[in-house]
């Protein structure tokens, strides 16, 4: 054996994968926890979905290889999605690329566009991952910050005053996780405005626009998107199909199908049942979306008597799946989430987890039954 590849040096065990072996463990051995660290919606896909799959799968001709852009049906849904819910047209034939969830388009594009040494703009506070494939490809992740101060939006003045010369994807994110900060067009023009002046790749990702957001907004109703953005969408938190593993990345017709060429070589299509299902759950319409922000907004209040409990800061206006709370001066986000799980059996996730600008604020989940987090506020 001569040793494992030089590009794991820098990249460590996903933070969810090592911490949930340590909560399993305190569950095994008795401990009540309530699980409010990860964005895993706990309820079921609508009952259409569910019928649509099982149909599928007792059909024996749908257990073969399928179509490694999938299949016409759910490409077509796809783009028929972007009309309906954002008013933005695009070519189901070239301009959108199922995937087995938007966390692999993340790596797909990033295999498409970065070469080793190339340097990629990840927003800080950001999801792990957008730092940990640019490190597994050997590129350079550059933070930029996002503060509360600017409502978690990029300081475009500090951006321009970065050497750039080595940038070639920019990573943004609204509704932002962790904080639940959303955009609106004016951000949007600025972040493309700013890519397409430094001949960057804009990578929206998006998997949060129908969760709480009044309003559900794509980087592609902007003038000038097409140029310089792509977009990654999921169905696992809009549609509560996380282990399903359905996304979408869309974008201009030359950049999809290089990225197609990538992922043609790292797996060998997706299960036709679920591609059926995901048809299915893309044309439930605005009535599944409320009952399902229905139930997260009533969640969501409850978390917020929850902080006022533990008299943690935390903002009113947001969208997504998490709460974004402020710990007193002083207390480190780790120090909190550590006395939350061993002291009250409540598990959450640390700030730190999403960069630095993370330090003295703790994400919660909203995938918890209201009856769970009452639970949590009466041990408070």
């Amino acid at each position: 054996m001569k040793g494992f590849a030089e590009r794991l040096k820098h990249t460590e065990e996903y933070y969810f994968s090592k911490k949930l072996k340590e909560v399993q463990g305190l569950i095994a051995a008795g401990k009540p926890i309530i699980h409010m660290g990860i964005g895993s919606p706990d309820g079921m896909p609508d009952a259409s979905v569910i019928q649509a799959i099982t149909q599928s799968v007792e059909n024996p001709a749908n257990h073969g290889y399928q179509a490694y852009q999938g299949i016409p049906a759910l490409r077509k849904a796809m783009a028929d999605f972007y009309q309906s819910q954002y008013g933005v047209t695009k070519d189901h034939t070239s301009e959108v690329l199922p995937l087995m969830g938007s966390k692999e388009g993340i790596m797909h594009a990033s295999l498409a566009f970065l070469n080793p040494g190339d340097q990629v703009l990840i927003p800080n506070p950001g999801y792990p991952t957008y730092s940990s494939v640019a490190r597994l490809l050997q590129a350079e992740p550059i933070s930029y910050a996002l503060k509360a101060s600017y409502n978690y939006w990029p300081d475009f003045d500090a951006l321009e005053a970065l050497d750039l010369s080595k940038v070639k994807i920019m990573f943004a994110n609204y509704p932002h996780m962790p904080s639940g900060a959303k955009a609106d067009v004016q951000l949007f023009e600025k972040l493309l405005a700013f890519c397409q002046k430094h001949q960057l790749v804009l990578i929206h990702d998006n998997p949060y626009s129908h969760v709480l957001e009044e309003q559900p907004k794509s980087i592609f109703q902007v003038d000038g998107a097409k140029e310089v953005a792509l977009e990654l969408t999921s169905l696992s938190k809009s549609s509560n199909m996380a282990g399903w593993r359905v996304g979408m990345l869309v974008g201009r017709a030359d950049w999809v199908q290089v990225i197609a060429t990538v992922k043609s070589n790292m797996d060998s299509g997706m299960l036709k049942g679920i591609q059926e299902g995901a048809v299915q759950a893309l044309v439930l319409g605005n009535d599944w979306y409320q009952e399902l922000n229905k139930q997260y907004g009533a969640r969501k209040k409850l978390i917020f008597q929850l902080l006022d409990k533990l008299g943690w800061g935390y903002s009113i206006d947001t969208a997504g799946l998490f709460v974004w709370a402020q710990v007193p001066h002083g207390v480190s986000a780790t120090e909190a989430c550590d006395q939350l799980l061993y002291e009250k059996n409540i598990f959450t996730t640390p700030g730190t987890v999403f960069g630095s600008e993370g330090e003295g604020y703790v994400r919660f989940s909203l995938c918890v039954t209201e009856e769970k987090i009452q639970e949590a506020i009466n041990r408070l």
